[in-house]
């Protein structure tokens, strides 16, 4: 009888989905980097993200609570999706992408400017996801996506970037 459980507890300790954590580093164009998450991946798909707590600074920005990387001229600021979201990249890495939007502000400025905002495109290359710096406004985001629509930005939503112009034009995932 304890041959047939310990067979049974084997055989699904084995069909368990195992995840695979990786650092999420954002990059400047000289290729140094800040550890800004991790990413728990699954084989099937879905994804847990925690953001690096330790590398981000509070702000009060245009009335709202912003958590922010300090650079030598920008701040980058995460700003979380609000909306439903899936957390799976099973089929495409769109989710991720939503999970990782920025908005950028001038070091001295007060407050934010919503149409600053930073969108990472990502892509996979022999199991490292890297992400190049779009440009949205993330105003298109202030109203909620009708119900069940999941993919409220468009391609013509994303503009392209001169990543010299931008404190961190990549995101690597590894």
């Amino acid at each position: 009888m304890r041959v047939i459980v310990l067979a049974l507890v084997v055989s699904l300790l084995g069909s368990v989905a195992t995840a695979d954590t990786r650092i999420v580093y954002a990059e400047d164009g000289q290729g140094d980097r800040i550890a800004i998450a991790t990413v728990d991946l699954t084989d099937a798909g879905p994804y847990t993200i925690n953001m690096n707590g330790d590398v981000f600074t509070d702000h009060f920005l245009s009335m709202r609570p912003f958590k922010c990387l300090e650079g030598p001229g920008k701040h980058w600021c995460h700003v979380p999706y609000p909306y439903e979201i899936n957390r799976d990249i099973s089929a495409e890495l769109t989710d991720l992408e939503y999970d990782l939007m920025f908005v950028w502000k001038d070091a001295t400025d007060y407050g934010i400017n919503m149409w600053n905002g930073v969108y990472y495109q990502l892509s996979e290359d022999d199991g490292i996801l890297t992400g190049e710096l779009l440009e949205m406004d993330m105003d298109l985001l202030s109203a909620p996506p009708p119900k069940g629509e999941l993919r409220p930005l468009r391609a013509q939503d994303l503009h392209e970037s001169d990543p010299a112009s931008h404190w961190l034009p990549r995101i690597v995932i590894e």
